[in-house]
């Protein structure tokens, strides 16, 4: 028998005011998409804001829907218009923030099971690493490198082989 060890860290900073001009401006406009999110239901406002590496920006916000399985994630609404406007361009970095109208927005959130799997798909797809900024409407703010240490053990295409 062998033991695998998976680690990372996690940049930690205590606001948004702690990040450099280029990520704080990226997570402003995360904060602001949230406002464009439709999530009546659970009232839970997701956005979520990429620079790719030509530079451009894309959006994503999360949508509910009253059949719950038909909603869809901010994360996989930005990798989906990333995909269809810039095909095979990587995205450099993503922030997420959140906006809880039910309660409190003042800590980091980490992307959903599902959106991890998309976002190491989409990583592998363009072969590069998708840095992200975690946070809520305010407080703590965290940074992780690559999308893929969210899910070490990710199911990949090369399982398919």
């Amino acid at each position: 028998m062998k033991t695998e060890e998976f680690k990372f860290s996690i940049s930690v900073y205590g606001s948004i005011d702690e990040l450099s001009q280029g990520d704080a401006f990226i997570l402003s406009e995360a904060r602001s998409v949230t406002q464009f999110a439709y999530a009546p239901y659970s009232n839970f406002l997701v956005g979520a804001v990429a620079i790719l590496k030509n530079g451009e920006t894309v959006t994503g916000t999360n949508q509910e829907n009253a059949s719950y399985p038909a909603g869809i994630c901010a994360e996989r609404v930005l990798l989906c218009a990333a995909a269809s406007r810039y095909p095979g361009i990587g995205i450099e970095t993503i922030a997420i923030a959140y906006n809880n109208l039910k309660g409190k927005s003042e800590h980091p959130v980490s992307p959903c099971g599902i959106c991890r799997q998309s976002l190491t798909e989409f990583q592998h797809r363009t072969k590069l690493p998708i840095r992200i900024i975690l946070s809520g409407m305010e407080g703590e703010v965290q940074v992780i490198e690559n999308a893929g240490y969210l899910l070490p053990l990710v199911f990949s295409s090369d399982d398919l082989k």
